[in-house]
């Protein structure tokens, strides 16, 4: 792919045809990824090593935070962003490789209707995300928890485990929700944007 595709690719991943998608990539790519990539690694970052059981021996403490993370937050959210970005990845490709402008994108009903499709596509991922992360780790973490152990000493037998900085994991938590619903509400204002674009209400700048 030539220098011209590559600028032009990039461009139209930072500065979005519409005010609101620009507003959304700077939200996205300011404070979401900074406050997982920098508070994310402080308040999880050593979260396997203080979590510990009773007893406190090292195969049962990896057991039961094995039971307690089937998969760890950072991991979760990354791969959340990262699947979210690609409707957009893929349409600011197409649009770099057919010289599709911005104007373009607003005039044009086949432009357009397949942007305002990869928005909906973004969407759809953070709903499904916001789900999974309901499902894997709720609202609230507690400063206990239960582990079965059972398959680890071939009895049955629940033991109990500490949570390190709880209260900390809580307030991340809500705030990953928060920056979830934020994203759904801008991806819908964008399309809300365009469309009034379209229907000449606002003036194409």
């Amino acid at each position: 792919m030539s220098p011209n595709y590559m600028r032009s690719f990039s461009e139209g991943c930072l500065r979005p045809p519409t005010v609101v998608g620009q507003f959304h990539t700077l939200f996205f790519g300011s404070v979401r990824m900074f406050f997982l990539g920098v508070l994310g690694f402080a308040v999880y970052g050593n979260e396997a090593l203080h979590f510990s059981c009773d007893p406190d021996k090292r195969e049962v403490n990896l057991f039961c935070y094995n039971q307690f993370r089937p998969i760890t937050p950072q991991v979760f959210w990354a791969l959340q962003l990262v699947i979210v970005l690609v409707p957009g990845a893929i349409f600011h490709l197409y649009a770099a490789c057919k010289s599709i402008t911005q104007e373009d994108i607003l005039q044009k009903s086949f432009y357009a209707g397949f942007y305002i499709f990869s928005v909906f596509l973004r969407v759809i991922l953070e709903a499904m995300a916001f789900w999974l992360q309901i499902k894997f780790f709720g609202f609230k973490v507690d400063a206990i928890y239960m582990c079965d152990v059972g398959a680890l000493e071939k009895k049955s037998n629940i033991t109990r485990c500490m949570v390190p900085e709880h209260f900390e994991k809580t307030i991340f938590l809500i705030a990953m929700y928060t920056f979830t619903v934020i994203t759904v509400v801008l991806c819908i204002t964008e399309v809300f944007e365009i469309t009034c674009r379209r229907l000449g209400i606002l003036k194409t700048q």
